[in-house]
């Protein structure tokens, strides 16, 4: 090919590039990318703030917006607004400026899905700040907005002092003692509220209703049996708002079943020829996990255990008797908790001659 032939099909090529970008292909943007690349958007972006900075997480996305999995993400793309809370208007647009590029990678970790984390210590005493975050599966192929966080930042009050979580009956009590003192160890003047955190594992920890004044609560939305991590962050007001401060260490708590079954009735002691037999009504109670048959002698006040039966059995039979002596019997109902909640004792029943 010679060069004039050479130069003509330059040309062509670029002509033609002109025509698909200037509009010859229908284009006046940049290509819409296909659903089927563009990932989910992220809805589950969280803070932590801190007097040393600010951390914020968030889950890998799994699927495209048309729901075809998605195995690898390029890029993060993490927006940031910081407003001098002098200057917020609550009913303006927030602006958000230049996208902080954030490293992808692949979605799974094996069979685990992946957590990203940006730490910042560029954070200004008295500002407003809101972050979002979008997701790309490449240059073109990026998410919509994820939910957006919003905080302010000034210099924080420590953590609260004394946490003490105590179990009761699908039920824990937490206190704790006020807080005094910024993090740098001067005098607090600002009001303060407190923020209860609960986990189930130890790792996530979710807000438990709103931001108290009081230094005790009692969380009521738990189960028996099951082990729960407490924390106590401290909320310093300014402005209307609510500055994030320290929080307590995690402490863990185990609520249990304290309400014992109730008093046995029907409770009748009969001699024979094996001993003494001891009878009772069943107990109504729908968690019984066994009965306890207590004897004393008439001339004593206190009673001794003589045994324990299993919840299918209302008998028992006392075979070390002795023919001079009248002994009273009394039985209790137990039910499965750990430890197990025992009734009170029933009537006393004894052997009539």
């Amino acid at each position: 090919m010679n060069m004039t032939s050479m130069v003509r099909v330059a040309g062509t090529l670029l002509l033609g590039a002109s025509f698909l970008f200037a509009g010859g292909c229908g284009y006046k943007d940049l290509p819409v990318a296909p659903a089927s690349v563009v990932p989910e958007p992220i809805d589950d972006l969280l803070y932590k703030v801190s007097d040393k900075g600010l951390e914020l997480t968030w889950s890998f996305p799994v699927k495209t917006i048309q729901g075809s999995p998605v195995t690898d993400i390029s890029a993060f793309d993490l927006y940031r607004a910081a407003v001098p809370l002098a200057d917020y208007c609550g009913g303006c647009p927030i602006p958000f400026g230049k996208a902080i590029e954030v490293d992808g990678g692949v979605v799974f970790d094996a069979k685990l899905r992946r957590k990203k984390s940006y730490n910042s210590s560029d954070l200004k005493s008295g500002y407003k700040y809101f972050y979002k975050v979008q997701s790309r599966t490449s240059w073109l192929a990026a998410s919509e907005d994820s939910n957006i966080i919003t905080f302010v930042w000034y210099q924080p009050a420590k953590a609260p002092t004394g946490l003490v979580a105590t179990a009761g009956d699908r039920k824990v009590a937490l206190k704790w003692n006020r807080v005094t003192e910024l993090s740098d160890g001067s005098a607090l003047d600002n009001p303060m509220k407190y923020q209860i955190m609960r986990s189930t594992g130890g790792k996530l920890f979710v807000k438990v209703g709103e931001p108290l004044t009081t230094t005790s609560y009692t969380d009521q939305e738990v189960r028996n049996g099951l082990k729960y991590f407490y924390t106590v962050q401290s909320l310093m007001v300014l402005d209307n708002e609510l500055v994030e401060g320290a929080a307590t260490k995690a402490i863990a708590v185990s609520p249990r079943d304290m309400t014992p079954p109730v008093a046995l009735s029907g409770v009748t002691a009969v001699g024979t020829a094996v001993g003494t037999k001891i009878f009772w009504d069943k107990s109504s109670d729908s968690d019984i996990a066994g009965y306890r048959v207590y004897r004393r002698a008439a001339d004593k006040d206190s009673y001794e255990l003589l045994g324990q039966v299993a919840p299918e059995f209302m008998l028992y039979v006392d075979k070390n008797v002795a023919g001079d002596i009248r002994y009273y019997y009394a039985v209790t109902a137990i039910d499965g908790a750990q430890p197990a909640n025992e009734s009170e004792k029933s009537r006393e029943a004894t052997v009539r001659y």
